[in-house]
């Protein structure tokens, strides 16, 4: 996967290299089981071909490592995520209750969120599934660049984390 630009992080209210927000991604990853760690990577890969200017917030929290594409650098304008624990990936969609949803894929209740489960990255291949991401890329209230490439914004850090494994 080609390398996209990165900006400081900021842990524990230190300010790390822009070039090691690649280097952390790895770190956070490696964290998990070889299987999901590859569909980590490879989930990853495939929502920055489909999104290349989306900027990635990145937050290894406690229960789950989360990937969010956004328009801008705040995490309320995020489009959708990768959420990942020791059992798998998932992709969110923070406003999903308002994308229509003729086949049913999206789980959840709540009056914003909804997710899918992705079982493999082919899933992000499915027609159904491109048409959900698509859909939520459209109503953004900030539009995507058309040109351009997004960063990799890594945005907290957490002390302690459920077992990845």
């Amino acid at each position: 996967m080609p390398r996209r630009p990165a900006v400081p992080a900021k842990a524990n209210k230190k300010s790390v290299p822009a070039a090691s927000a690649e280097k952390q991604m790895a770190s956070f990853i490696a964290k998990f089981a070889p299987a999901v760690a590859k569909q980590i990577r490879a989930c990853r890969a495939l929502l920055c071909k489909r999104f290349p200017t989306a900027i990635q917030i990145v937050y290894d929290n406690y229960n789950f490592f989360v990937i969010g594409f956004a328009t801008t650098e705040r995490t309320s304008d995020a489009l959708f995520a990768l959420a990942s624990d020791s059992k798998g990936v998932n992709l969110h969609f923070f406003w999903g209750s308002k994308l229509a949803d003729p086949q049913k894929l999206l789980q959840g209740s709540g009056s914003q969120n909804r997710f899918l489960r992705l079982p493999n990255p082919e899933r992000l291949s499915d027609p159904h599934v491109i048409a959900l991401l698509n859909a939520a890329a459209a109503q953004a209230k900030h539009p995507l660049p058309l040109t351009g490439r997004g960063v990799t914004i890594i945005k907290s850090i957490s002390p302690k984390q459920r077992p990845r494994r």
